[in-house]
């Protein structure tokens, strides 16, 4: 047990009352003035274990907050805590007038808002940063309305940035003789190909040919990050049918030539932005090369996301005429089902796909964000499956088509630079012969 893990629960086990902290009116429910009052006087403690007892309070009463007082708190962390304009300028000219580490230091610490250290010191608490990560994500509905709130989402973005780096981060192994809380929160995390019930869980977790590995964090204790599960195959998967079909067997591990990374799921909300789903897929890839010498390819087989959104709102004009057409023929029901439909459909939309993952951007990066994510992580775009996802959600997000991304493990780092700094996507021929018909 780490040191500040033992001080932690020890001072959880001592009461508000015997450190004298709180007065005899302060059982009843917090309001977000009474909040804030806390959270000055938490900056200005000395003490360590008085901090922590304070910090627990503050916590555990923003908790029990409605909507309309845990706004108020927001709105009050964005504005009672900005840095001073006059002291930040004070700093500033004196340190253009000497450059000494005395007046940078000086200088680095007055622009800091006072937010940081409020939140390093609630998250001396005990399940401190689970409690921050929640307050985060309880942001998000504000952002777009009170773009002020802003400030405090970047505060905290940019310090999770630092404890959920790389370095933090243990990679697990999630089968069938995982403890049932946790199995639990697979089903209930997993975002791409819904799971329905423990039988289906069975199936992704416990044959021979199938993997799933999540990232954990020591401060969230059995609470995954984000998770992969992965397929062992002889060949790229074409369809999500044929890795999830409930009658198939088995194949046989010696065989597999290929680790397909057919489901990645982010756990906590209140960590977007916060990357480290690539770090994820690198290591299992490595994970999976010492046990299995034989794979020699990592690929996904992703969903199209954004795809419709894209052809029913972009102003392209080059592009509208075979937008208009193929939108005509896909929005009525089963349209998949009729062979004529169906194989006109294919012929407008397949080109378009490829046109809006490689041309289409959003500050340099591919505009879709599953793209996104594999492109920048170094993946290239190997295959445009037709077909490959047949329910109700994949018919309406990208007319059922998924994508072949395909990790090569030697040529990671250059397709990453290519797209980061070039904004170019590295993608295969066939794919691009595609864009001719788009």
């Amino acid at each position: 047990m780490s040191r500040l893990s033992l001080l932690q629960d020890l001072l959880s086990s001592f009461s508000e009352r015997s450190l004298g902290l709180f007065g005899p009116g302060d059982d009843t429910a917090a309001d977000a003035e009474t909040l804030i009052t806390w959270c000055d006087t938490l900056l200005s403690s000395k003490g360590e274990a008085s901090g922590v007892v304070r910090a627990q309070r503050i916590l555990d009463s923003f908790r029990t907050l409605d909507d309309g007082p845990r706004l108020e708190f927001y709105r009050a962390l964005a504005s009672r805590y900005q840095p001073d304009p006059a002291a930040v300028e004070a700093a500033s000219s004196a340190y253009a007038k000497e450059q000494s580490p005395e007046t940078l230091k000086r200088l680095i610490l007055t622009v800091e808002p006072k937010r940081m250290q409020l939140f390093r010191r609630l998250n001396l608490a005990p399940g401190g940063t689970a409690a921050l990560v929640a307050l985060r994500e309880g942001l998000f509905p504000h952002l777009e309305a009170e773009p002020e709130l802003k400030a405090v989402d970047n505060d905290l973005r940019h310090l999770f940035g630092t404890w959920f780096n790389r370095g933090f981060l243990v990679l697990g192994k999630i089968d069938w003789n995982t403890p049932a809380q946790l199995l639990e929160k697979i089903i209930r995390y997993e975002a791409v190909h819904e799971i329905n019930g423990w039988e289906e869980l069975r199936r992704r977790v416990n044959p021979s040919d199938r993997r799933c590995f999540a990232f954990f964090h020591p401060a969230l204790e059995n609470d995954p990050l984000i998770f992969v599960e992965v397929a062992l195959t002889r060949d790229t998967p074409a369809t999500i049918a044929e890795l999830l079909d409930e009658n198939r067997e088995p194949d046989a591990v010696e065989q597999a030539r290929t680790a397909v990374f057919y489901s990645i799921s982010n756990c906590q909300p209140g960590l977007r932005g916060v990357s480290f789903g690539h770090f994820l897929i690198k290591q299992v890839a490595s994970e999976l090369t010492q046990e299995l010498p034989g794979l020699k390819r990592f690929v996904t087989l992703s969903p199209v996301s954004g795809l419709l959104d894209w052809l029913r709102s972009h102003t392209d004009e080059t592009l509208t005429e075979n937008t208009r057409s193929a939108l005509a023929l896909i929005d009525h029901p089963g349209w998949q089902d009729d062979p004529k439909i169906n194989e006109a459909a294919q012929k407008l939309l397949l080109p378009l796909t490829a046109h809006y993952l490689i041309n289409e951007k959003y500050k340099g990066m591919p505009l879709d964000p599953v793209a996104r994510f594999h492109i920048g992580n170094g993946s290239s775009l190997d295959r445009i499956n037709w077909g490959a996802d047949l329910s109700e959600r994949a018919l309406k997000q990208s007319a059922g088509i998924m994508v072949n991304y395909h990790y090569d493990l030697d040529h990671i780092e250059r397709n990453h630079e290519a797209c980061v700094e070039k904004g170019l996507v590295t993608a295969s021929r066939s794919v691009r012969n595609l864009l001719k018909g788009a």
